[in-house]
């Protein structure tokens, strides 16, 4: 990036369509990190204005800008920190006034801003008329009308922010009365902290006053890292906050933000006009129904029923595709190498592992292409709406719908931004208890595995052992939630409120973008930690091999051998010795003391072991073990690993079955239990959450086969 080019800043609230906007703008020319030290989406793009082009970042959608959430913490950071040229603020125009309490927010931090009031067509939809040359007037800052879905609007506002921010402003802070005993309440902080200022850049002392007031954590934790400083800020703060509880029977947060809505207030009364009564729009008709006590659950239950038909119908042909570009490829190897290690290490380590995950690519990318319509459209607020009425029940809170969903509860998550999402929750043991079962739900890296056991044994009915998975993970989730809150982690429960965005039309342009984002970070996992761990698999399973003695007997049965079936048997019985022999092999033996009343054998031990670092891992060790050991069938003759563990002595629908219930719950991968530690101060919830999940996949997938097989199943 050059030093003359401009940087623009996109901050909203949630559903405010600051996405829309930010794919509309940069198109193809965007890539997705995550900001240091958390796992929060960092987006930027480059959009073009006259052939100039122009830096795109992406803050996280936050309601305001005291740190409650890790969202609202990033956001408020990066534009302190990094102090970006211009600041849009996309406005929901069908929500003006609550919306509009982040860009006062901005304003008393000084940014130079432009107001993106976007869904200009929903509020005239709804009777709403907002004059958006008075509204800049009185906010004293550029305000552009947009519909950033459709891209009305979005060069007009590209080209005022970058007008802007070409005057380089300075930072000037809005100041608000918030009567008489806070604003000298605020006057009093600023004083004591005019000397500091230095150390917090060129941040206002009223601002960071203000911050103290409202009791914001992060500033306070700052300010009290100077005792001198922090012991004249404590008496202000105290006197205030009784004389108000005194007085008002209020806390100055309350008061605070009484007064930024009441500022609102005024400027919407001369800025908006309702041309007619409001009626119930068409987003509260559908509600009526959607979110009916009845009709809700079931609509939901059908929704996710319908996703799981579509998923697998749409992406059986490309799965079947690449199994067939993956066996062509080994193949290929195969016949260019010599019989030896680096063939091995390339045809079952990297072809067989890394390939047998990124068969499944297809499955994943369908998968993200339906979430990304149910969140685009609107739905996954009701679905989160529709979950706290049940998760209550279960000593959950509503706000922990969106991390359960995140972390898989429509198959396709992660674990490690869903126990990040946490956050959002006040509630300590209602956090902890969502923490704690995450882990339960179906995330992206448990999908290979179940779509390889799904096609492999139930061909005929995957929807129906998908969407019963899904029901499973959420009941075993909520049952181990009531558990920890009745024992372990009781307390009161706080009260849910969440906001039902306008239901929307998604556009072509915005769910290719979510679903490529999606699915090239499952295939960068898979290039970068999933070839590490099957190179390292594939060591294990190949060395120390056979003794000098097991081959010479092996070589002597081979010349003793007559006819080709003989030959191949012979085959067959060497690789099996050669792969039992190897550490893995004696590994995986070694556990089936333990695993065997599951009905599982020691090669899905070895796969087991390895899905500790990462559950993509489980397939690309059985396709490592399964191709070491498959003997005479090679290149072009060997089988999809589907058919493998068809053919495989052992291998039922009903252990295959009881392998799906153990890989959905046993322990959460490394990566996972590293972030509950991050989160939890402490290796006392991580290790909990390994052996309690595991102890209880034990004991499911032991009743599932036992069980199944005492029923005749078997």
């Amino acid at each position: 990036m050059s030093q003359s080019q401009v940087t623009v800043a996109l901050a909203g609230n949630p559903n405010a369509g600051k996405t829309s906007l930010f794919n509309a703008l940069t198109g193809a020319r965007q890539h997705v990190g995550n900001y240091p030290g958390v796992t929060v989406d960092k987006k930027e793009g480059e959009a073009r204005l006259d052939g100039e082009p122009i830096n795109i970042v992406d803050l996280p959608g936050t309601y305001s800008l005291t740190a409650y959430s890790l969202e609202e913490v990033v956001a408020r950071n990066y534009v302190i920190g990094q102090r970006p040229d211009v600041v849009v603020d996309v406005v929901d125009a069908s929500n003006l006034e609550r919306n509009l309490y982040l860009a006062v927010q901005l304003m008393e931090l000084g940014v130079p801003l432009v107001i993106g009031l976007n869904m200009v067509d929903v509020a005239e939809q709804r009777g709403m008329k907002i004059d958006p040359d008075k509204l800049s007037e009185l906010l004293g800052v550029p305000v552009v009308p947009t519909v950033a879905r459709t891209g009305q609007g979005v060069q007009e506002l590209l080209r005022a922010a970058v007008d802007l921010a070409r005057q380089k402003p300075d930072w000037r802070p809005l100041d608000i009365s918030y009567g008489a005993d806070l604003d000298q309440a605020i006057a009093e902080l600023a004083g004591i902290l005019e000397g500091s200022t230095p150390r917090h850049g060129l941040i206002s002392a009223r601002w960071l006053a203000l911050k103290c007031l409202e009791g914001d954590h992060e500033v306070l934790e700052s300010m009290r890292q100077d005792q001198n400083l922090a012991s004249r800020l404590e008496p202000v703060r105290q006197r205030v906050g009784e004389h108000l509880k005194s007085t008002l029977d209020d806390d100055p947060e309350s008061v605070i933000a009484d007064y930024r809505y009441g500022f609102l207030s005024a400027i919407t009364r001369q800025a908006l006009v309702l041309e007619r009564e409001v009626r119930m729009d068409f987003s509260d008709k559908v509600d009526r129904v959607l979110t009916n006590r009845l009709i809700g659950p079931l609509f939901l239950l059908g929704v996710l029923y319908g996703v799981y038909q579509f998923v697998f119908w749409a992406s059986k042909a490309p799965v079947a595709w690449l199994e067939t570009f993956f066996g062509w490829l080994g193949g290929a190897v195969e016949a260019t190498l010599p019989e030896g290690l680096l063939r091995s290490l390339i045809v079952s380590g990297v072809i067989d592992g890394v390939g047998g995950v990124l068969g499944f690519v297809p499955l994943i990318m369908f998968m993200f292409l339906a979430i990304a319509v149910m969140e685009d459209s609107g739905y996954m607020a009701r679905m989160a709406y529709l979950m706290d009425r049940v998760l209550r029940v279960f000593g959950l809170h509503g706000n922990s719908v969106i991390s359960l969903i995140v972390g898989g509860g429509i198959s396709g998550g992660c674990a490690v931004p869903a126990v990040m999402a946490t956050r959002t929750l006040k509630d300590p043991q209602a956090r902890l208890a969502t923490i704690l079962v995450v882990p339960f739900m179906n995330c992206g890296a448990k999908l290979p595995v179940y779509s390889l056991l799904i096609s492999a044994f139930f061909a005929h009915r995957q929807a129906d052992v998908m969407f019963a998975l899904t029901i499973i993970s959420w009941t075993l989730a909520l049952l181990a939630a009531r558990l920890l809150r009745s024992s372990l982690l009781k307390g009161r429960q706080s009260p849910f409120v969440m906001e039902l965005p306008p239901y929307r039309t998604p556009t072509l342009k915005g769910l290719l973008i979510h679903t490529w984002e999606r699915t090239w970070e499952y295939v960068k996992r898979a290039g970068t930690i999933l070839l590490a761990v099957s190179l390292v698999v594939w060591a294990l399973m190949s060395f120390p091999g056979l003794s000098e003695q097991d081959e010479a007997r092996f070589a002597s049965l081979a010349a003793q051998a007559q006819g080709e079936e003989d030959q191949k048997e012979i085959a067959n019985q060497k690789a099996s010795a050669e792969l039992g022999g190897t550490v893995a092999g004696r590994l995986g033996r070694a556990l089936t003391v333990l695993t065997d009343p599951l009905g599982f054998d020691w090669r899905t031990n070895v796969a087991l072991v390895g899905g500790l670092a990462a559950k993509e891992v489980i397939v690309s060790t059985m396709g490592t073990a399964y191709s070491l050991g498959q003997g005479a069938k090679k290149g072009a003759d060997a089988e999809p690993l589907a058919k493998r563990l068809q053919d495989s002595p052992g291998w039922t629908p009903l252990s295959a079955f009881a392998l799906l219930v153990f890989v959905m719950i046993y322990s959460p991968c490394i990566a996972t239990l590293v972030t509950i530690r991050r989160e939890t101060g402490t290796w006392r919830w991580p290790l909990f959450s390994m052996v309690h999940n595991t102890l209880i996949a034990y004991l499911m997938a032991l009743l599932v086969y036992q069980g199944g097989r005492a029923l005749g199943l078997g």
